[in-house]
């Protein structure tokens, strides 16, 4: 079973665990457009799609192959409007290329998987960064400069570990 954990920022990033070991984290594609005399990154849709088909690869579409985690954004007090727009664009983008590849995914609120994943720690990226470090030692995400990284493999852990306790809980 292949489990999708995406922290959909712009600075986000899709981790692909496969029967719960880390197969392969990749950055939120990007590509830099120009805009009013200035530039600025964007999400590059396309090249969305093609990664993660690409790592889902001949995954069969059948019930229970791949399930996808997406991490619910939400507004902050006091946020500008513009990045308000940025993070539920992204968190729209990411659902479009899920559902164009036929992934049922779920949405998680960000206070659930970090009660869960970050028991004990703060919430923070830096908290985020040292768990993802501490369930996958030998993973070489380069975690300490990606805390998108980092966020993406707990939502794919998370995931996984709802996932089993849904499927024991159903079979009783």
């Amino acid at each position: 079973m292949l489990v999708l954990g995406i922290d959909p920022g712009l600075g986000g990033a899709c981790a692909v665990l496969r029967d719960g070991r880390p197969e392969e984290v990749f950055d939120t594609p990007t590509l830099e457009v120009v805009r009013n005399r200035g530039r600025r990154r964007e999400y590059h849709l396309s090249a969305l799609v093609s990664e993660i088909a690409r790592r889902i690869g001949d995954v069969p579409y059948a019930a229970g192959s791949v399930a996808a985690f997406l991490e619910s954004v939400n507004a902050f007090p006091r946020q500008g409007v513009a990045s308000m727009f940025s993070l539920g664009r992204g968190l729209g983008i990411w659902e479009g290329a899920l559902a164009a590849l036929r992934i049922p995914y779920t949405k998680v609120l960000p206070q659930a998987w970090k009660r869960v994943m970050l028991a004990g720690m703060g919430r923070g990226k830096e908290a985020s960064r040292l768990r993802a470090q501490q369930l996958f030692p030998s993973a070489e995400l380069h975690l300490k400069k990606h805390e998108g990284r980092a966020e993406a493999l707990l939502l794919a852990r998370y995931g996984r570990t709802y996932l089993l306790a849904s499927n024991a809980s159903s079979s009783v």
